[in-house]
């Protein structure tokens, strides 16, 4: 009988040690104030390209972290994007932008990852394939987004990436300028470079 106590007592140690490990090498990261924090939105028009650029945001992120700073998993990433902090430039666009994007009732562009998975990694770079809920002027869809991941040497976290979107598909307007002359493309294309901090 206490031979059986001691298996099963040592069993529990390498249970528990097994979940202690996993626990360590999973890290919780927010996004900074760093200058390298940058969304935009670009698209095109009949006059000409446009884009929209901000710092103004915010986000986090789960990474599981292993040995050499090995990213072994992605277990949640989300961000939030106030649309009246993009800025490209010139009011009458930025303004025309707001309007079609419902600012008046949504504030915010969101993105939360439903599942992820490591794709590929080259020169410490990791190709992380994200599928989550993309939230645009109140209208939220499926979205797969990719992100190309290092840990930095201070134990930070870049990520940058890239999402292509049809403002039809959020039920968004495009927006036209001058009486309808100028006329913006439906496709946009949101870009994004993330620095995230351990919290």
């Amino acid at each position: 009988m206490k031979t059986k106590i001691k298996i099963a007592i040592m069993f529990l140690i390498i249970i528990f040690s097994g979940l202690n490990q996993t626990v360590r090498a999973q890290s919780h990261f927010e996004i900074g104030k760093s200058k390298d924090n940058e969304m935009k939105i670009s698209g095109t028009s009949t006059f000409h390209d446009w884009t929209m650029k901000t710092a103004g945001f915010s986000g986090k992120a789960t990474f599981n972290i292993g040995a050499e700073n090995q990213i072994t998993k992605l277990s949640a990433i989300e961000f939030d994007l106030p649309v009246l902090t993009l800025k490209s430039g010139q009011k009458k666009l930025d303004k025309n932008a707001y309007k079609a994007l419902k600012t008046d009732q949504f504030k915010e562009i969101l993105y939360k990852q439903v599942s992820a998975e490591i794709m590929s990694v080259n020169n410490s770079k990791f190709h992380i394939k994200t599928a989550g809920k993309l939230t645009i002027a109140g209208v939220t869809k499926n979205a797969v987004i990719d992100l190309y991941c290092f840990v930095n040497k201070d134990g930070s976290m870049s990520c940058v990436g890239n999402y292509p979107i049809n403002m039809s598909d959020y039920k968004v307007t495009a927006p036209v300028f001058m009486g309808g002359v100028m006329k913006t493309g439906d496709a946009i294309k949101l870009e994004f470079s993330f620095l995230f901090e351990k919290s």
